[in-house]
């Protein structure tokens, strides 16, 4: 397997309960490598372009609404296999069908409260990086 960089995003309702530090230990403990990280408030207009994808579904406002609706923490994770193995360590979107030990089955409080969210693929990958991250903001 390649080494690659996959996005990470740790969610509001995560960084409210100051759980910044515990998230990114799942994270390094899976062999992953925090190349770039910073703690932002994301704006509606970031929100509405990072998930336009989900445009046209009915819970498109309500998920811009939550992720405005306090501080995120955006990540670049770099590892072996790094897309895969990050939403191995992310667990299942609902927590209750996530597998003991994940981030979402340890730390999510509902399926639209599940504090992190991951790249899904590697050109996916690249498009949300850039979105949040310039060139020299990375140092892997």
């Amino acid at each position: 397997m390649a080494t690659e960089r996959t996005f990470s995003i740790i969610k509001p309702d995560a960084t409210a309960r100051n759980l910044t530090g515990a998230v990114n230990a799942l994270i390094e403990k899976a062999g992953l490598r925090i190349v770039a990280q910073k703690r932002i408030r994301m704006t509606r207009e970031q929100a509405e372009t990072f998930y336009a994808v989900h445009k046209a579904r009915p819970f498109f406002g309500e998920l811009v609404d939550f992720m405005t609706s306090g501080p995120v923490v955006v990540q670049v994770l770099e590892g072996e296999g790094a897309i895969a193995k990050y939403r191995d360590v992310m667990g299942a979107t609902d927590p209750s069908k996530a597998a003991e030990g994940t981030i979402r089955k340890v730390h999510a409080k509902s399926i639209g409260e599940n504090s992190v969210h991951g790249s899904d693929a590697p050109e996916t990958a690249a498009i949300e990086i850039a979105q949040f991250f310039s060139g020299n903001e990375i140092v892997g």
